[in-house]
């Protein structure tokens, strides 16, 4: 049968060129079937399927063949959830440097669910992705090997964990940044800054809060493991971290969350209690995002780089398929304090009643 999928063939491996036609005829099935399973189409049944896919895997069948120096025409972007604002950055910076080189850009979500991210891959390998760029996510390590496999170029972006396959990594400077933070608060006169954490599994959360730590042991100010509350950078668990931080015999006069979400969930949760920012307490997060400008009071926050670690990321992957030199082993970009109207210095402590 004279098909696309039949004509095309595999990059070279320790097996020889592989066609579709070999597929089915090692899988025992036709080459129709084959065609639907690589296309993603569901009427083929369960067994088949798998094993089908397992020879595709084998094998490292790809719908295309990618011939060396050939331009890149689609790039797979991966999350592990995309209802952020910091998504919709890095989507702007990826897809600038897509379109700009004649690249198809396709976004997707794949929510920490293994079985969500085998579908991407079968997904992935119908189309013939010639470049995936992940973004803060922790991919199994089989659906790593598979896209080495396939010869498909990866870069990471702020990783989950510290990977272990040699693929280049766009991060920013998160320790640095969560230092400068804090420092901030310090020069003001804050003593008492409370920390709304990350997810503690990211390494940009980890760096964040080490570089708040750093910043407080160098001002000699000793780290109270009360002020440091976990969140998960969205809004409602920098509400819940702000409540809970309100909730001490003593509070803090000061609150860095470690991402702008969680400090503007953290404000509302200020003014619901009758508290202004920064009268009675200030706010400091972590992102830049385009609205916290027109917050009230406009935040301030560490500058995130989002956009450039898109684009940087996506010049990364072009490059690899393009087959020119290897990128460095991770790229960190800077970050940037942005001071505006929700810091100032601490409240004048309330005096004593005098006893009568």
């Amino acid at each position: 049968m004279a098909t696309d999928e039949a004509r095309a063939e595999t990059v070279s491996g320790r097996r020889g060129r592989v066609t579709i036609t070999d597929i089915a005829r090692r899988a025992g099935v036709s080459v129709p079937t084959v065609s639907r399973v690589v296309n993603g189409r569901s009427d083929v049944s369960p067994g088949t399927r798998a094993r089908v896919e397992e020879l595709l895997r084998r094998h490292g069948y790809r719908k295309r063949a990618a011939a060396p120096g050939r331009r890149a025409a689609l790039i797979d972007l991966v999350f592990n959830d995309l209802d952020s604002p910091w998504a919709v950055e890095i989507i702007r910076g990826v897809e600038e440097v897509a379109h700009a080189a004649g690249v198809g850009t396709v976004v997707s979500a794949i929510h920490g669910r293994s079985g969500d991210a085998r579908q991407w891959m079968r997904n992935l390998r119908a189309r013939a992705s010639d470049g995936v760029v992940v973004v803060t996510s922790a991919l199994d390590p089989v659906l790593h090997q598979e896209l080495r496999i396939l010869g498909v170029p990866l870069v990471v972006v702020d990783p989950a964990g510290a990977p272990d396959l040699d693929v280049p990594i766009v991060g920013a400077a998160n320790h640095s940044g969560g230092r400068a933070a804090t420092e901030h608060l310090l020069a003001l006169g804050h003593r008492r800054i409370g920390l709304i954490a990350g997810p503690p599994r990211l390494l940009c959360s980890r760096a964040r809060r080490d570089g708040y730590r750093a910043a407080l042991e160098d001002a000699g100010v000793a780290v109270d493991e009360s002020l440091v509350v976990p969140g998960d950078f969205r809004h409602e668990s920098g509400f819940a971290a702000c409540a809970t931080l309100l909730g001490l015999p003593e509070p803090p006069t000061a609150v860095f969350a470690a991402s702008d979400q969680m400090a503007l969930g953290a404000i509302e949760a200020l003014r619901r209690r009758g508290l202004r920012v920064p009268q009675d307490m200030s706010v400091v997060g972590f992102d830049d995002l385009p609205e916290v400008r027109w917050s009230a009071p406009p935040l301030t926050t560490v500058r995130q780089p989002l956009a450039d670690m898109g684009r940087q990321a996506a010049r990364a992957v072009l490059r690899r398929t393009r087959g020119e030199p290897a990128d460095p082993p991770r790229t960190e970009l800077g970050t940037e304090l942005i001071v505006r109207s929700s810091t100032a210095p601490p409240p004048p402590p309330v005096p004593a009643t005098p006893s009568r």
